[in-house]
């Protein structure tokens, strides 16, 4: 493989031919070289994973990297930075600049680093650090230096622990043959830097050769010694549950149990604790100052190791904190209030669709005719008989003859249907299962009675088997469950966080519409009771929307810290007869991965996913979120177990159907009262002594 070699910065050849005072004590700069070069062998001796590197010099140890530098070392790919002395690294160059990313970029992971002035180098790594412009899990190689181990940069060596400090000894006096040595020393992870910066010898170079032979750069992250690390934790189901027993808390969830299993793996102990005012802040945000609050608040300010609290795999927590690979991934969206109409009064019509009840009038409007038409035409033909045939041939009966005659052909049953209106009223009482007093005259009239019963069978049957369904079970639910439905709801939505607040005002449709009535709140249970106000839609994850919605009917349910008859901020909570039930939108507004926090560039990161990969691979996870989340769902079933009760509200609709049918009788009532008495009154001819001759005489009329 061809090296390759960036300078960033050309220096006069003036420059470059000098020696400072600082190199002249090195033995003509030959010692350093010598023990570059033999560090950099033995690295990729070691280490196959070595893809690039990246040196970093100034004017006074840019002739330690002469040409045969390069011709003794292994032929790994090079990349060369050359600073001024007096460039500031907090905010280098363009050159600069460019030169660290594309060292990253091209996945560089050991870094030189020879600067006279340890201010210069201690401000690279801070800026490195900070924007990430170092990979601070590279292997560095860098001059002792006292003004790196201030107490303002001990930050930096819990971060950057794969690094070696060269310490240049010089001939001892009195000591004529003796020849200059190397004291190799490195961070003292996973010990706390307590006040004073104190290295951890690694090994000696001198005459060409290591003292001890021990491992440059150990593995330091698989067994830490049983460290305490500072774990900070917020109480978010199911990640994190605590439960409350007498006055101690009891911490559990799936994070704690994925931290419990880390801490065997990696051999440290986690010492849990909750940020400063956690019912307020929470997660955290920026403040005023620009620091930051709450659990991310301890993570910027690197008071902690490792955060749980449902963290959110996203862009702002990424630029925060480490996170590690997702564990699961979580459907986010609202609680929602349902909607309190009451359709008990449509009972009646509630077992058919609108387009059932049209087809039953229909064939109700349709029958009656047929039978009306069947009828006027079986009372024509009786008719006829009457006037043409028995006339013609009475003299040829006897008078028993013709009596039986006359009887016989009366059009018996006919009458139920020889009217229009009397022809409906009966094909609907048919419908309603009620026999007819008598049976019409005519086969075709009883053969369509009989089809027409089996018809009215049919349509009986099905609609008192719906109307018991009905009646059994509880009145059917009015949700919101698409984003769609919540837009049109026209309810304000919110939930916790201003950066929540901003994905909805920069996404597109129907989400940019919400983050226009998005609300933030901080306490979710002052939230809840909004939404059962029938006023808001709180956002959140679906298990702790779950947890929310049956803790705030069991008051008294063991889970929280937290679980009494008040909110967080002290404000009361609203009865538990509340208006209207909490509904969580079975629709999902996004699908987001969550992971556990660790504090920025962390160096446990790494071996960290590995474990937790083969814990989610194993199906832990999914055990332990079954675990965190069982006494919820015993609870919400037991809430939700509908026994088939009849109660009078269900019969809301028989009372309704009983007063219309009063209602249109008393008006009908009222009506004839009224034609009675301004109209057959003062009819002439009316005379209240002779009725039926009035009616006689005005029927003939008609």
């Amino acid at each position: 493989m061809k090296k390759i070699i960036l300078l960033c910065v050309v220096l006069y050849a003036n420059t470059l031919a000098d020696l400072t005072p600082i190199l002249k004590g090195l033995n003509e700069r030959k010692d350093l070289e010598k023990i570059l070069v033999d560090l950099l062998n033995e690295m990729t001796r070691l280490d196959d994973e070595i893809t690039c590197m990246t040196f970093v010099c100034d004017a006074v140890y840019l002739n330690v990297f002469d040409g045969d530098l390069f011709k003794r070392t292994a032929a790994v790919p090079i990349v060369m930075i050359v600073v001024e002395d007096y460039e500031d690294l907090l905010s280098p160059n363009f050159d600069t600049l460019e030169s660290l990313r594309e060292a990253r970029k091209d996945g560089c992971n050991v870094y030189v680093i020879f600067l006279a002035n340890g201010l210069q180098t201690s401000r690279l790594l801070r800026f490195g650090d900070r924007y990430r412009i170092l990979d601070t899990r590279a292997k560095y190689i860098m001059l002792h230096d006292y003004r790196l181990f201030h107490s303002d940069l001990h930050y930096l060596w819990k971060r950057i622990i794969n690094v070696l400090f060269l310490r240049y000894h010089s001939i001892s006096v009195g000591a004529p043959k003796s020849k200059a040595w190397f004291d190799l020393s490195t961070v003292p992870f996973p010990n706390p830097i307590k006040g004073v910066f104190v290295s951890r010898r690694v090994d000696i170079w001198n005459n060409g050769r290591f003292h001890y032979n021990r491992t440059l750069f150990a593995d330091k992250t698989s067994n830490l010694n049983n460290e305490v690390l500072n774990v900070v934790y917020l109480d978010h189901v199911p990640s994190v549950v605590v439960t409350k027993t007498n006055e101690t808390n009891k911490v559990g969830g799936v994070e704690i149990e994925i931290l419990n299993t880390l801490a065997k793996q990696m051999n440290f102990q986690p010492k849990l604790y909750q940020p400063i005012n956690v019912d307020l802040y929470k997660w955290g945000q920026v403040q005023a100052n620009g620091s930051f609050s709450g659990l991310l608040g301890e993570m910027v300010n690197g008071q902690a190791d490792v955060a749980l609290g449902n963290l959110q795999y996203n862009p702002y927590h990424l630029e925060l904190t480490d996170l590690s690979i997702p564990y699961t991934s979580q459907c986010f969206t609202f609680l929602t209030p349902e909607a309190l109409t009451d359709n008990s009064w449509k009972t009646l019509i509630l077992p058919f669709k609108l387009y059932m009840w049209i087809a039953v009038l229909l064939v109700l409007l349709i029958s009656g005719t047929i039978f009306f038409g069947l009828a006027r035409y079986y009372m024509n033909l009786q008719e006829f008989k009457k006037t043409h045939v028995v006339s013609k041939d009475a003299r040829t009966y006897s008078e028993k003859e013709k009596e039986y005659l006359y009887e016989s052909e009366k059009p018996a049953g006919l009458y139920l249907f020889g009217e229009i209106i009397n022809s409906i009223l009966y094909t609907y009482g048919m419908l309603l299962v009620v026999s007819l007093p008598k049976l019409p005259t005519g086969w075709s009239l009883r053969l369509l009675t009989g089809w027409y019963w089996l018809y009215c069978i049919l349509v009986v049957v099905s609609y008192r088997a719906s109307m018991t369904a009905i009646l059994a079970n509880p009145a059917p639910r009015v949700t919101i469950d698409t984003l769609k439905e919540l837009v049109e709801s026209k309810i304000a939505c919110g939930g916790w966080g201003t950066e929540t607040k901003k994905f909805f005002q920069k996404s597109s449709d129907e989400i940019e519409t919400i983050g226009q009535r998005f609300e933030i709140i901080n306490d979710p249970f002052e939230a809840a009771n909004k939404v059962a106000r029938g006023v808001y839609a709180y956002y959140d994850n679906q298990d702790f929307l779950k947890y929310i919605s049956v803790k705030r009917k069991n008051v008294d349910m063991n889970i929280n810290s937290d679980v009494n008859a008040t909110t967080a901020n002290g404000t009361e909570m609203i009865s538990m007869d509340v208006e209207r039930n909490l509904h969580i939108m079975s629709d999902c507004v996004v699908n987001t991965p969550i992971s556990i926090g660790f504090h920025k560039n962390s160096p446990l990161k790494p071996l960290a996913d590995i474990y937790m990969r083969r814990i989610v691979e194993v199906g832990l996870v999914e055990k332990w979120l079954n675990d965190a989340m069982h006494p919820i769902r015993a609870l919400e079933t037991k809430e939700d177990e509908v026994k088939a009760l009849m109660n009078l509200k269900k019969l809301y609709g028989a009372f309704i159907a009983l007063a219309i049918g009063y209602s249109i009788s008393t008006i009908c009532l009222i009506g004839e009262f009224i034609h009675w008495h301004l109209v057959v009154k003062r009819d002439p001819k009316f005379d209240k002594y002779a009725l039926d001759v009035y009616y006689m005489n005005k029927n003939k009329k008609q």
